[in-house]
């Protein structure tokens, strides 16, 4: 009787024991499930290098665009956004109704292209500067500081004539250089408005006679433009 005890605690305490291994097992195997939905929790830890990913798919994209292209893009934005700020002082502070419509207008033509532009830019992923280069933002502060006819002379053949004129060879080497054809495509629908903008600042009387010889020597305005002009327009055929 005592034998046939011991031989029960004996098989009892084997069966307490497997269980115990069992649970010791399952144990692990909740620590691995554990760490499993640890790493599924730390499926952010997966989860980070598809955003990796992501973000280099994105950089793949911007290496699309030429950097030609992007550097076009950027230096277009500071110069739009500068003739934009200078146009503004133009249509308040001009002592001219002429000037003060042509800033008017400047403005309004300016603002609708950059505009265009950041949408491009975006699309692009292209960031674009905060506003115009330090030397453009110069300007706009000795433009700020003038008054009178000096300041509608200085705002006609620095902002209407020259900037133009430095804007549409930009443009027009752009227009043949191009990569992106979106960017492209912008370019030659500006590109005939700072024509026409240079063209009106020339036939304005603040201009003076170096707008007159501008005409021919810019290859910016028009035929037409230039028709009406002096004749040294004449002679160069606008």
């Amino acid at each position: 009787m005592q034998s046939i005890q011991l031989r029960t605690l004996t098989i009892a305490l084997g069966l307490a024991l497997s269980g115990m291994a069992y649970a010791g097992g399952t144990g692990s195997s909740g620590t691995a499930g554990g760490t499993g939905s640890s790493a599924t929790g730390g499926g952010a830890a997966p989860a980070a290098q598809p955003g990796t990913g992501t973000r280099n798919a994105e950089t793949n994209k911007d290496d699309k665009l030429a950097r030609t292209d992007r550097k076009f893009i950027e230096d277009a934005a500071g110069s739009g956004m500068f003739e934009v700020q200078a146009a503004q002082l133009a249509a308040s502070k001009a002592t001219s109704p002429e000037v003060k419509n042509f800033g008017n207008m400047l403005v309004k033509d300016h603002s609708a292209a950059n505009n265009e532009l950041m949408q491009l830019a975006n699309a692009k992923k292209v960031e674009l500067p905060a506003g115009p280069p330090r030397s453009k933002r110069q300007d706009v502060e000795k433009l700020g500081k003038m008054s009178g006819t000096e300041f509608d002379q200085h705002f006609v053949r620095e902002v209407g004539i020259k900037d133009h004129q430095t804007d549409i060879k930009k443009f027009e080497k752009a227009s043949k250089d191009a990569k992106d054809p979106q960017l492209k495509a912008w370019i030659d629908k500006t590109l005939p408005h700072l024509r026409d903008h240079l063209a009106m600042a020339q036939k304005l009387p603040e201009a003076g006679k170096g707008g007159a010889d501008a005409m021919g020597s810019s290859g910016g305005a028009s035929p037409k433009s230039s028709s009406t002009a002096t004749s040294s327009g004449s002679k160069s055929g606008g």
